[in-house]
């Protein structure tokens, strides 16, 4: 059996060249390592195997995002309910010396 030959030297100019990825990234997007539970992942999976398109890990993104969302709109309910239900002090004070006078 014929051993592959090095192949000769070749004049290569990387003045030119950038370190890095060779795919740019998407921007707003931040590629990390996560561990999620087999069972996370499972789901995801099968979502997108009973659909027969799209990726599990955007699927997790959306859940992720709609979660966010969901908790924005959640504490801007109780914010405004909060306000609402405050009692203003001089009121307060009225209706405290009115129930001490009885």
């Amino acid at each position: 059996m014929k051993k592959p030959a090095a192949e000769s030297y070749r004049d290569i100019d990387f003045s030119t060249s950038k370190r890095g990825a060779v795919i740019p990234l998407e921007p707003g997007k931040t590629k990390i390592s996560i561990r999620l539970d087999t069972a996370v992942i499972e789901y995801f999976r099968k979502q997108v195997e009973d659909a027969a398109t799209g990726n599990y890990q955007t699927l997790i993104n959306d859940a992720l995002v709609a979660f966010i969302g969901q908790r924005s709109v959640l504490d801007a309910v109780r914010q405004v309910v909060r306000e609402e239900l405050q009692v203003p002090r001089a009121v307060a004070r009225r209706t405290k010396s009115r129930a001490l006078s009885t």
